[in-house]
């Protein structure tokens, strides 16, 4: 024995000792037990709110939490007959603590984060838990939505295409439950909104995300973005993709390993061939031209879009449309797309409708978006092969939490069969066997195409079966419930039972609403009864056939998904199996030297349909599989070196916004722009410690002409006796002044704070596009500095950093140069601008065919300064004309609208 097994014998694993430290907790709790139980349910609302008012009062959360989690408890004990073991209240106490609780497939981990959620909800400041897919939050906000509200706790769900107001009402509750990717775009969209009233997210105090290493690890690798349309190039997508069936395999060269594809000299000369006689490729140019970068990029992503994504492994067809399919869920991902135009070159290969290509207008990643949060917690059943990740990126520790009953599945070792046809006849052979004694399998396969062929071969053996995949997934619920009965075959890809267990004996629940649906008339009482008899009967079968099987055909890149897939079965202590069967024919063997293997299966002579089943393949797979892991995470790590260089940027720029928002004036905050422009210009023509006949005055009006719209005499006041570069300067700042004091007097005071807001607010934005799309334009060419012998790293913080002062250097100059510009429209304008604008609102009103959509409208800016330039007495009622805005009066926008809607007339007939 070595010294640290020693150790560990002695002394426990460090989570051991963890575990160890944590029982006075539980014992704490289950103290409290007793008298809770003895509390009416309006007594668990009492005494849930003074625990709120503790906590208010600025009282410690670990101080209540023995009191919190026993009300929880007994909550779940009355709203849903669950009582939560100790291993729960475990799981719940590290949660709190912020750590990653991992705990085995069955557990009841929905149940364990009402816990530390409650706990931390007492202090009003919002809890978020993160579930990977809209179906999970919608059915855990319902379900232990019910918890929550017996203790007085309110409970919100967030989801896309949800309506605003109900989005905020969701956030403002005690507990929000959302999707990964709905928070992170709330989070992106309300840093674009105009005004604080809009924003739907109130900060980021607590979250406990839920499958935990799907959203932080898996999902982290690529990052949210909000885009808009750019120009079409349908035409040359599918100029480009034609061209591709026509290289050869000598013409490019493909590395699995790393998902890349490249061109050889060979099939350069060949390409630039090609594309001259389709008149891409204009005579004379050739790839290597700057010219041609346009065309290199299309055809580089033709070539990945041809030999990287198969159709049905990597995205499906559906209804016209190129769909993503998640690879480590097996879910599609619909409305994500592949950036950089590899999504558009996929389109042009499926021959559906090309989209636009897009353009950022805001992006986070998953790292950035978490590590907003003040605490964050996760829980899964697999976290341990990525602790390193998780303490590195996140902070977040690892606690393995114990079952409440010991794990009986028999885990088999890996069997190698040398082709693939051998392994599938084997797989075929081994359900044909346990589905004849009465044993539900559950077989996971890596892609919807390989699930289809194994669904064919079992059709030939005349096995029944269900098939659970991205086409598929609308049965998914009801697949799961059934996958546990007596003999049942369940082929899924790798989203296999995700947020559902497959119960020994089938779904209880299920079937009774089965029943009651089938057959309305029913007493629902019998029927449960004589469900819930069958279902015994049906479990001690199943149990008795050895529980549920879990064979797996393939191995993942990720050895997670390997241990999510097995975790399926041996729920609660309840029997099974698992087993993986391979070939060297399989991705991960193939790529990862298979060649070996195979040399040493030749010299065994093994024959055909054998298999190799040794622990040193199941040790040299798992290195493999660690390699594989390594390497996607230095590609997260890489990912978010780069992105925290944008991310400070990113901090400034949405700081900067908000501080907008909130300030009643931002007249201080444009004058200081304006003073900093005057600085600057007067610096740039008039440099400091230069002699009078080297400034350029005359350069300096038409510059001042330009940005601050002011016709000055400057080469006039430099020509007077003792006027220097800093009286020069007071002259320009005090004209500059009160060019924007007689613009205040015109519009008046309000409005011209609103101008000012707004101008802000719009020059920022567009500013913030212009400088993501320099930023990605950086990033993609930075790479090959790493030729030169200089790290591309610190050459994109050094570059980054000098295009951020730019934009700040010209957004005062924007800023100041259309605040200038701004004037109050002239009563012809008014006019013409108020008979647009009525002509819009009939024909909004008009009657729209069916399944038309109207995008709203937005006025342009100049509406609300010819509003402010009306600014003034209110009207009576009499008279009024909906068509006659000269028998509107002249009201002010804080006054009743004349139409007698009782709205002030800014939100009524003035909402220009």
């Amino acid at each position: 024995m070595g010294l640290a097994a020693l150790a560990r014998s002695i002394f426990g694993t460090p989570n051991d000792r963890r575990i160890k430290a944590a029982r006075p907790i539980v014992e704490a709790v289950n103290a409290q037990e007793a008298r809770v139980a003895a509390l009416s349910d309006e007594g668990l609302r009492e005494e849930t709110a003074k625990l709120r008012e503790r906590a208010r009062g600025g009282e410690d959360l670990d101080r209540l939490l023995p009191e919190c989690f026993a009300l929880v408890r007994e909550a779940g004990r009355r709203a849903l007959g669950l009582r939560a073991f100790d291993v729960q209240i475990l799981g719940g106490y590290f949660l709190h603590k912020g750590n990653i609780a991992e705990m085995k497939t069955g557990e009841g981990k929905t149940l364990v984060a009402t816990f530390p959620a409650t706990l931390n909800a007492l202090s009003g400041k919002g809890v978020h838990i993160v579930t990977v897919n809209d179906y999970l939050a919608r059915r855990d906000a319902e379900w232990m939505g019910k918890v929550y509200a017996m203790l007085g706790l309110t409970t919100g769900v967030v989801v896309p295409q949800q309506p605003e107001a109900e989005k905020r009402a969701a956030y403002q509750a005690d507990i929000t439950y959302a999707t990964n990717n709905e928070l992170g775009f709330d989070y992106l969209r309300d840093n674009m909104k105009s005004d604080l009233a809009q924003m739907v997210q109130r900060g980021h105090h607590y979250a406990i995300v839920d499958e935990v290493d799907s959203i932080l690890i898996d999902e982290a690798r690529t990052p949210l973005i909000i885009s808009g349309p750019s120009q079409d190039r349908s035409a040359l997508y599918q100029a480009v993709d034609g061209l591709i069936p026509r290289l050869d395999p000598s013409h490019y060269e493909v590395d699995e390993k790393t998902r890349n594809v490249t061109f050889t000299d060979e099939g350069n000369d060949a390409l630039e061939t090609a594309l001259r006689e389709a008149g891409l490729l204009p005579e004379g140019q050739s790839l290597y031209d700057p010219e041609s970068s346009t065309l290199v990029h299309h055809v580089n992503q033709a070539l990945r879009a041809h030999t990287l994504f198969h159709r049905d492994k990597e995205y499906i067809v559906r209804d016209g449309q190129v769909v993503l399919i998640d690879e480590f869920t097996g879910r599609m991902m619909v409305g994500r797309r592949l950036s950089d135009g590899l999504h558009q070159a996929i389109e042009a290969k499926e021959g559906v409708a090309i989209q636009p290509e897009n353009v950022t207008l805001a992006s986070i990643t998953f790292q950035n978006y978490f590590r907003l949060y003040a605490k964050l917690a996760g829980m899964t059943g697999t976290a341990l092969t990525e602790a390193d990740e998780f303490r590195e990126i996140y902070n977040l520790g690892v606690v393995e939490i114990p079952t409440n009953r010991p794990v009986q599945r028999v885990d088999e070792h890996d069997q190698v069969f040398r082709t693939a046809r051998e392994k599938y006849e084997a797989i075929v052979r081994a359900i044909k066997e346990a589905h004849g004694r009465g044993q539900p399998i559950l077989v996971g396969t890596t892609s919807i195409e390989k699930s289809e062929m194994l669904s064919a071969l079992l059709r030939k053996e005349g096995i029944p079966h269900n098939v659970l995949n991205a086409r598929e997934h609308a049965r998914e619920a009801q697949i799961v419930a059934e996958a546990g009965q007596p003999g049942a075959v369940t082929i899924a890809t790798n989203m296999a039972g995700r947020g559902t267990d497959i119960q020994l004996g089938g779904n209880v629940e299920m079937k009774v609403l089965e029943a009651l649906a089938a057959d309305p008339e029913a007493n629902p009482d019998e029927v449960r009864a004589r469900i819930e008899a069958e279902h015994a009967a049906d479990k001690e079968r199943v149990k008795a056939a050895g529980g549920l099987y879990v064979l797996a055909t393939e191995r993942h890149e990720s050895r997670r998904i390997d241990n999510q897939l097995r975790g399926r079965s041996g729920r609660q202590g309840d029997p099974g199996r698992s087993s993986f069967f391979l070939s060297l024919e399989d991705d991960l063997m193939r790529i990862f030297g298979s060649e070996r293997l195979d040399k040493v299966l030749s010299t065994l002579g093994m024959k055909e349909g054998e298999a190799i089943v040794h622990p040193w393949v199941n040790k040299s797979l798992e290195r493999a599989q660690a390699k594989v892991e390594g390497r996607n995470f230095d590609i997260r790590k890489q990912l978010l070196k780069f992105d925290d260089v944008m991310n400070d940027q990113r901090k400034v720029i949405f700081a900067q916004r908000r501080e907008i928002m909130e300030a009643a004036d931002v007249g201080e905050i444009t004058a200081d722009m304006r003073r900093q422009v005057v600085a600057d210009l007067v610096d740039t023509w008039m440099p400091p410690r230069s002699y009078p006949d080297q400034w350029e005055t005359e350069a300096l009006a038409a510059a001042v002409r330009e940005k601050l719209g002011l016709d000055l005499p400057i080469a006039e006041w430099a020509a007077e006796e003792g006027v220097d570069q800093e009286g020069v300067r007071e002259r320009i700042e005090a004209a500059a002044d009160a060019f924007m004091a007689e613009k205040e007097q015109a519009f008046g005071p309000e409005t011209m704070r609103s101008i000012e807001k707004q101008v802000l607010l719009q020059t920022i934005d567009a500013k913030w596009r212009e400088h993501l799309l320099r930023l990605e334009h950086l990033r993609s060419v930075v790479g090959f500095r790493g030729y030169a012998q200089r790290d591309p790293l610190n050459e994109y913080k050094g570059e980054a950093f000098g295009l951020f002062e730019r934009l700040l250097e010209s957004l005062r100059e924007e800023v100041t140069a259309k605040l200038a510009q701004v004037r109050p429209m002239t009563a012809e304008e008014s006019q013409a601008m108020l008979q647009a604008l009525l002509a819009q609102r009939r024909a909004e009103a008009a009657p729209r065919p069916p399944g038309g959509q109207q995008a709203p409208s937005r006025a342009p800016m100049g509406a609300l300064m010819a509003a402010g330039a009306a600014e003034g007495a209110g009207t009576p009622r009499e008279g009024f004309r909906e068509d006659d805005p000269t028998t509107w009066g002249q009201p002010g926008r804080n006054d009743p609208c004349p139409c007698g809607s009782g709205r002030k007339f800014k939100h009524c007939h003035g909402a220009f």
